[in-house]
């Protein structure tokens, strides 16, 4: 059954998801609000959730990047809203000389990174907006990071290419058949490859998307998987699609693929860090995780 939640506002950026980006971002990103929208709880498909996320995206990225990228480095690879980097970490492992693939790539930030490291990256994103950030920072920093537009459900590389494939709050959690999607991982990498990917920690489903003290009230069940999905009030269109899994899901789903878990990190709140992104915060990331980072080797 439908769930309604209470409608809102979702901001974005006056732009042309087709025109030039240029080295500098519009001073009025995120200065205008986008249309209004009915929040509900519902089952979408695959191809709803494709059709509704990467117009979306391609809205929401000028402001994402003007908002966010100075925080994620123009080569720097963030795993998270806590700050935690690949640098601190090292989920991947050594990527020298390896071919790297980043699902739901953005910017190419953090491939960028790996290139840096002496890998060789490539970005995939469902947003041609995004993309077209990624080669305004390929010319600012002069590391070029190859990225197509395509989905982590259909991945357009052959068997076998890749040594590692990563995903940090990309493409994962606005995918319907995440099972397929996973599968397509599997396909891509080379036997003993690596998988390792962030999320929103899934006990966060639990709460409200509120950075405050609101933000630490139980008000969903942990084990209601059904999506959150915004739709435009004016159209009638599904404009927006997040999908949720337990941690018990996920250890399942890579499991029955064939991957062995090596590494399952929930970043505690750094001390010092103010930032406030969304609904993490250091008011809740005291108390609660906000994100979960995969680790797994392909048998």
């Amino acid at each position: 059954m439908d769930q309604a939640i209470t409608p809102v506002a979702r901001p974005e950026a006056p732009i042309d998801p087709f025109g030039p980006t240029g080295s500098d971002l519009s001073s009025d990103a995120g200065s205008s609000n986008g249309p209004i929208v009915r929040a509900e709880r519902r089952t979408v498909s695959e191809a709803e959730s494709r059709r509704a996320n990467g117009p979306d995206w391609d809205r929401y990225a000028d402001e994402y990047q003007a908002t966010h990228g100075p925080f994620l480095g123009e080569a720097g690879f963030v795993w998270g809203p806590e700050g935690l980097t690949e640098a601190d970490l090292g989920v991947l492992g050594d990527v020298t000389g390896k071919d790297v693939l980043e699902l739901g790539s953005g910017a190419c930030q953090c491939s960028r990174w790996v290139n840096t490291q002496g890998g060789r990256a490539y970005g995939l994103d469902l947003s041609g907006r995004q993309l077209q950030h990624s080669r305004r920072l390929d010319e600012q920093t002069g590391v070029v990071v190859p990225a197509v537009q395509a989905t982590a459900t259909d991945l357009p590389f052959a068997d076998d290419s890749f040594d590692v494939v990563f995903c940090s709050f990309g493409a994962l959690q606005f995918v319907s058949d995440i099972e397929h999607a996973v599968a397509e991982t599997v396909r891509v990498l080379r036997p003993g490859g690596r998988f390792a990917f962030s999320i929103t920690h899934p006990t966060r489903w639990m709460f409200p998307d509120d950075p405050g003290a609101e933000g630490l009230i139980a008000a969903q069940s942990y084990w209601d998987r059904t999506p959150y999905v915004e739709v435009d009030d004016e159209t009638g269109e599904v404009s927006y699609v997040e999908h949720h899994r337990t941690l018990g899901d996920w250890v399942t789903i890579l499991a029955r693929a064939g991957f062995r878990i090596t590494d399952l990190v929930e970043p505690e709140w750094p001390e010092g860090h103010e930032r406030i992104w969304g609904g993490w915060s250091r008011t809740r990331g005291l108390l609660t995780p906000g994100t979960a980072i995969f680790g797994a080797n392909l048998a």
